[in-house]
Formats: C-alpha cells, sequence, structure tokens
C-alpha cells in the first residue's frame, strides 16, 4: 500500500518520523498519522512528500493502480 512504499521510503532516507516532520515542516503527529491510516494526505501534501523523499509520486500512483 502507498503508506507502507511512504514509510520505507523515509527509513531508505535515514529520517525518523520527527525528521519528516521537520523536513515538511509539520507537527510530528501528522506524519505518524499517515503512517499509521489515521490520516490521508490530499494530492499537493502527497508530491510534496514525495519530493521531501526524493521519490517520483509516479510510482505511488502506481502502485495504487497495481
Amino acid at each position: 500500500m502507498l503508506r507502507t512504499w511512504l514509510k520505507q521510503g523515509r527509513l531508505a532516507a535515514d529520517l525518523t518520523m520527527r525528521g519528516m516532520a521537520t523536513k515538511l515542516d509539520v507537527p510530528f503527529q501528522t506524519i505518524s498519522k499517515v503512517e499509521n491510516g489515521e490520516r490521508r494526505l490530499d494530492v499537493v501534501e502527497y508530491v510534496t512528500y514525495c519530493q521531501a523523499l526524493g521519490a517520483d509520486p509516479h510510482e505511488g500512483i502506481r502502485r495504487i493502480l497495481r
């Protein structure tokens, strides 16, 4: 699923949830809720999240479509 892919990307980038939150300038709880499925990202947030990880947003979309 997409959130697993995003979490794996965060871990591969050697970022903690707090580090990711700092990079995105959002509260830590936002990252936690996204990764735990309690909060969804809108499309702009998703693209920004991917950019922060150096990930291709198209790859995430392809995963959803499979």
